[in-house]
């Protein structure tokens, strides 16, 4: 009775046969990587050096797999290669900021849609993690060391901020957007993406020499932060440089957000109601920069013009529409894939500095 089982249980049924033949109303039997070497034409071996790199594989060899992993179907099991590989298959994008400057600033969604887009073509998925307090940096880098993703795409590093040489002492590759912020211990991630910022904030300040102003203020960004410096650095350098005296009381200080901008110009106006210009940081500071000089009953740009920074959606949606520097936003996050991608494969940290361009609108 014992053996009679053994043989019924182990012999095909009409239902394990119209599994594996994909009869019509059952579920068909899923692909495997044995399936696509045999719809190919290479060996097990060659398709499994293809999904892990494609190493040691002719250019041939690899447009049959890729075509056979198209008509069969075949989806990579990530769980069963990251056993093998040692690797997660996935990348983060980690945030150091509070989750509601996430909804609120635009630049972070556009920044985000252009990483997944480029890390897409490689078949990688793209991790959303905000860490904007000590808390949660200290449980998001843990869980990053433990391997739980091959790489992390840096957003919004603060000086004294700890993640980026915690990342950097696990071993993890990171790309930061923006040149790097000095982190605790004087630690840095070498390989960053950024925009100009300096050249940035001293052509729009030269647009606005340009058009006559000159009680020129600025609210710039939060100076613990490259990009906040730099681009009151800029603005610094071309008033000296034009021969305008850099009036301490025309500088004001927000942190990106829309109502540091409101603020920050409501303080400048009460100090300097004469001013004629303002330079502002981000597009979204310069939109609450609009609602201040608003509610304080000055035209723009007759009165007073307002240049942005970024060209983000915050830009188009104001009015006026801003007069901003544009961020190549689709070059950074290609660019910032492109590199950490390197990082990943044993490259060396390199560092890119790209362009920005000034969009002349209707507020200066």
């Amino acid at each position: 009775m014992g053996g009679t089982r053994s043989t019924d249980a182990t012999r095909p049924t009409a239902r394990t046969t119209a599994r594996a033949e994909g009869r019509p109303g059952e579920r068909r039997r899923v692909p495997t990587i044995h399936d696509v070497a045999r719809v190919a034409g290479v060996s097990r071996g060659t398709v499994s050096r293809f999904l892990n790199g494609g190493h040691h594989v002719s250019a041939e060899a690899a447009e049959a797999v890729r075509s056979a992993i198209h008509s069969t179907g075949y989806v990579v099991n990530r769980h069963a290669r990251s056993l093998i590989t040692g690797r997660s298959g996935s990348v983060a994008f980690l945030l150091t900021e509070p989750q509601e400057r996430f909804f609120e600033d635009p630049n972070f969604n556009v920044l985000l849609r252009g990483c997944t887009r480029a890390l897409a073509e490689h078949d990688i998925p793209l991790l959303l993690m905000i860490a904007g307090t000590p808390e949660e940096q200290l449980r998001i880098t843990r869980y990053i060391g433990a391997g739980h993703v091959d790489g992390v795409l840096l957003v919004s590093s603060h000086t004294g901020d700890p993640v980026a040489g915690q990342l950097a002492e696990a071993g993890i590759p990171v790309v930061a957007c923006g040149k790097p912020a000095i982190g605790a211990g004087g630690a840095v991630p070498g390989a960053h993406v950024a925009a100009d910022d300096r050249e940035g904030a001293r052509v729009m300040v030269r647009h606005l020499l340009d058009t006559g102003r000159r009680r020129i203020a600025t609210v710039a960004g939060p100076q613990d932060t490259p990009g906040g410096v730099d681009r009151l650095l800029g603005y610094r350098e071309v008033l000296a440089a034009s021969g305008v005296p850099v009036d301490e009381g025309l500088i004001a200080i927000g942190d990106y957000s829309r109502d540091s901008g409101e603020r920050a110009v409501t303080e400048l106006l009460t100090r300097r109601p004469d001013l004629d210009a303002v330079f502002v940081a981000s597009d979204l500071m310069a939109r609450g920069a609009l609602a201040a000089l608003e509610r304080a009953g000055r035209r723009v740009p007759e009165d007073v013009a307002v240049g942005g920074f970024d060209d983000s959606p915050a830009a188009v949606g104001s009015r006026p529409e801003l007069t901003t520097i544009r961020q190549p936003w689709a070059r950074i996050s290609t660019e910032m894939v492109r590199v950490l991608m390197g990082r990943m494969a044993g490259e060396e940290p390199s560092a890119v500095i790209l362009p920005t361009e000034l969009v002349v609108r209707d507020s200066a």
